[in-house]
This record gives structure tokens, sequence and C-alpha cells, in this order.
């Protein structure tokens, strides 16, 4: 699909969810284990604690520019990005050519992969059903922040 984006564009690209400020006032700890967690036969001797970890210490960088989002549709299920999933966005994070983004295209939010080359740039599906975003100079669009984690409950 070459051109504006269709006025109907929530048929072809699924929004987010909601935006959500991540709340880091407070560590999120939780305790780690020092032994792996094997795919094949588990072993009991491998039992023992190693210490806390901090989630907020290891999933933000930037408390003040990130947030939270959820994913509605499947269009970046190509890239392992599904229907449900909740995203970590950081702003602060300059996003560059091949990075997963949320952005905001004629005031509708998405998450897509940004392609820039020397004509301009666009977001890209991870999808085949849905075509990509083109987006021409008239194109009211912006970046609202670099994908940097992903979460599925399983």
């Amino acid at each position: 699909m070459q051109g504006k984006v269709c006025p109907r564009k929530r048929d072809f690209y699924p929004n987010v969810a909601g935006i959500f400020k991540a709340r880091t006032t407070g560590a999120l700890s939780r305790p780690i284990y020092a032994a792996r967690v094997s795919a094949g036969f588990p072993s009991p001797a491998d039992d023992y604690l190693e210490g806390r970890l901090d989630l907020n210490r290891h999933l933000i960088r930037h408390p003040i520019a990130t947030y939270y989002v959820r994913v509605v549709g499947d269009s970046m299920i190509g890239e392992n990005i599904h229907d449900g999933d909740l995203l970590i966005v950081d702003r602060a994070e300059d996003a560059a050519d091949g990075d997963i983004v949320v952005a905001r295209v004629d005031g509708e939010f998405c998450v897509k992969r940004l392609h820039v080359n020397g004509d301009g740039a666009r977001l890209c599906s991870a999808n085949p059903k849905y075509p990509d975003i083109e987006l021409l100079p008239e194109t009211d669009w912006e970046v609202w922040g670099k994908v940097i984690y992903s979460v599925r409950r399983h």
C-alpha cells in the first residue's frame, strides 16, 4: 500500500491498547536463584538462593522516559510480538533504522519496525497480512519510543 494511510487505518494497523507510565519509585525486588533452569531433566542439587533481583534496575535504564504499552493485534507476529504482550518502551533511546518502535501516525499509535533510507522512512509490519506504512513528507507522524523488551504471559 503506497501513499497516505487510509482513513480506516485502524483496520490495517492495530493500535496499542494503552500507554502506562513506568513506576520505579520502589524497588521491584524478587529472589533470584544461582542455578540455571534446565529445559531437560531438572537437578534437585541446584536448589539454592543467590540473592535478589530488582527488575526495574535490569529492565529500565531511563525511568522518567520509560512507559509500558499493551499490544493489540497480530501485525508484528513475525517479530515474536503477539496480541496482549506488554512492551517496555524507552523514549530516551534514539530510534535508528531497523529498530522496533512505537509510533504515532495521523493520531493513531502502532508498533512497527522503522526503516529509514535516503528517500524517507516507512514503518514495517512483520505479518504479510498488513501493508507497510509509507511515511511521506505530508504524513503526520513521530516515533514515541524504542521498544526495549516485550513481556508475555505463558
